[in-house]
């Protein structure tokens, strides 16, 4: 039987001598070190006036045979296309518009995301057998997870509505001080709403798809990504809290960005702050367009890189932090308490439905990119480890003092890049993760980058989520009921993101009832969250609304019918009636290639 094919969870079995004999020979042969791979391929670059080369690189499948150092060297790959999104959510949640840590817990939770990361990935990437069932843990394919996004628009609105009611502690001037309660309630209350996509796991795909369909999702992705962009255009401005906006003449020194002791400190919007972004943006864009195949997928921090060489040439960066860490990190070196804070499990269970969507379409596309079936009991089965995978792995997260894992679906484009989707280079991106987290001072470099430098490469990343949200979107009919749903759900959510104290004042209960307060919280936290009520939204519309019959039949417009005249015609010259070449851009009906509609 071809592994390829079955799946690694039906893999021939192989004996303990076996497994020796070929471990020796992978490490002492230049087969197995090297093999005959084209490494030029992964470091050419796309520079104009040079010929492309036509040649395309060797495909790995998921149990093939494959060099170590090729493994190694694509590992790294994927780690680094990784490595931004990993250590975002940290960053944030542990800034001023979260709980507001100094820097050595900062960067302990970036080493430890990192850790996580890598630790968590491995069980997506083995795919184990639940004992005595049908059901796996894990799709046993290159399914990366790192910190999810998701989290970063509910955890800030948490600590605003801690700091608020006094959960979180402020001094007398009212300056917010360092809340890991709050940050242990998050912990607590996303592991337990985990269950919530373990239990949904055990459902079938083809179930969960009509529950939760792109229209439900897509709307909900989107305005994930555009609540982020804000914090990533603050920080692109000089920082975000007390120095965020234009300064006044009352505020004295405290305008400075992104605080008053840093080095090269300057008013929020500063021109040197705008440049420093731009010159990650404008990397970006530059290694997309001229970059190798290994720049391209790892554009995002080849950007972030340039603009710390820059911020450090001309005196952003400070070294205390550097310097005062530790040689060493890992989980649990720091704890927090942990509990359940009511007013956010409405959303957090928001947060795991969208996740368990997101792991679905990633699965999706993960297996499609490595050459595997995309229907049929064994890709089904790969949905349902994947799904149980993501929510255990949100478990242990928070078990492990990070907020909640997603699947990640950046790697599908290094897959599709690289034309690797073999496990060894998974296993390869899990140790470089690890190491990179361990190594703690590598952590406390990635804290010190200046505000502007993190705030041009995060609006990319942020942008990017929002898109992703588009694309889902895309795929779904544009019919009246649907446009409906959209209009519906999505009004709540954009004014719910861009005013986003519009709830605040509609309970003005002042009461010693803390149950009653505390639900009161919920419903303002839940309404203030643009992602959570578009996605309740779209789901309650989407179950009540029903098909219309009119929705299933085309009304005929204009261009519809000049399309329609281009495909009689293009079927008459396909069928021999008339001489004519082929049109590029055309899309297939019934076999035959047409050309697309007139704009």
């Amino acid at each position: 039987m071809d592994p390829d094919t079955i799946g690694p969870d039906m893999a021939p079995k192989r004996s303990v001598a076996d497994k020796a004999r070929r471990f020796v020979k992978a490490f002492t042969t230049k087969d197995g070190l090297i093999g005959d791979y084209d490494y030029a391929f992964l470091f050419k670059p796309n520079l104009p006036f040079f010929r492309k080369s036509r040649k395309a690189a060797p495909f790995f499948g998921l149990n093939d045979k494959m060099p170590v150092i090729l493994a190694m060297l694509l590992g790294f790959q994927h780690a680094l296309s990784m490595l931004a999104g990993v250590i975002t959510p940290p960053i944030i949640i542990a800034g001023q518009e979260g709980a507001n840590f100094d820097s050595e817990t900062a960067q302990y939770l970036v080493s430890t995301s990192l850790i996580v990361c890598g630790i968590l990935s491995s069980i997506q990437i083995t795919r184990f057998h639940i004992y005595k069932s049908p059901y796996y843990v894990g799709t046993g394919l290159i399914s990366v997870v790192g910190t999810s996004f998701a989290i970063i628009p509910v955890a800030t609105g948490a600590f605003a509505q801690m700091y608020a009611t006094g959960y979180c502690p402020t001094a007398a001037d009212g300056t917010k001080l360092p809340c890991p309660d709050g940050y242990g309630a998050i912990l607590g209350t996303a592991c337990l709403c985990a269950l919530l996509e373990v239990g949904l796991s055990f459902t079938k795909p083809s179930i969960l798809k009509r529950i939760f369909p792109p229209l439900v999702t897509g709307p909900t992705v989107t305005l994930i990504g555009i609540s982020l962009i804000q914090s990533g255009f603050e920080g692109w401005g000089g920082g975000s809290g007390a120095c965020f906006g234009p300064p006044r003449p009352t505020d004295g020194p405290y305008a400075l960005c992104p605080q008053v002791g840093a080095p090269h400190a300057l008013p929020w919007g500063s021109a040197e702050f705008i440049g420093l972004g731009f010159s990650v943006f404008v990397t970006i864009i530059i290694c997309e367009r001229f970059g190798s195949p290994i720049m391209k997928s790892c554009a995002v921090v080849l950007g972030l890189l340039v603009g710390c060489i820059i911020a450090g040439a001309t005196g952003y960066f400070s070294s205390s932090g550097i310097s005062g860490a530790p040689a060493a990190s890992f989980i649990w070196v720091k704890t927090f308490p942990l509990r359940v804070y009511g007013p956010i499990i409405l959303p957090l269970l928001a947060v795991y439905i969208v996740l368990l969507m997101e792991a679905i379409g990633d699965i999706t596309a993960t297996c499609d990119v490595s050459r595997l079936e995309v229907e049929g009991k064994l890709f089904e089965s790969r949905i349902q480890g994947g799904v149980l995978a993501d929510g255990f792995n949100g478990l242990m997260a928070g078990l492990c003092t990070i907020t909640p894992m997603s699947t990640f679906a950046q790697n599908n484009g290094v897959i599709a890049l690289t034309r690797c989707a073999n496990r060894r280079a998974g296993y390869a991106a899990c140790f470089f993760l690890i190491v990179m987290g361990i190594f703690s001072k590598f952590a406390a470099a990635l804290v010190a980058i200046p505000a502007p430098v993190l705030g041009g490469m995060t609006t990319f990343l942020f942008s990017a989520v929002a898109v992703s949200g588009i694309r889902i979107i895309s795929t779904c009919p544009f019919t009246r009921r649907n446009r409906f749903i959209l209009t519906a759900s999505m009004s709540l959510g954009f004014g719910a993101t861009l005013v986003p104290n519009w709830f605040s004042y509609v309970f003005t209960y002042g009461g010693d009832n803390r149950a009653k307060q505390g639900f009161f919280n919920a419903i303002v936290l839940v309404m203030e969250t643009g992602f959570a009520v578009t996605g309740f939204m779209a789901l309650f519309l989407n179950l009540v609304l029903a098909e219309e019959i009119e929705d299933e039949a085309r009304s005929i417009t204009a261009n519809d019918a000049d399309a329609a005249d281009d495909r009689e015609e293009w079927a008459r010259i396909k069928h021999g009636k008339m001489e004519g070449e082929g049109s590029d851009g055309g899309e297939k009906s019934n076999d035959v290639e047409v050309p697309a509609a007139k704009p």
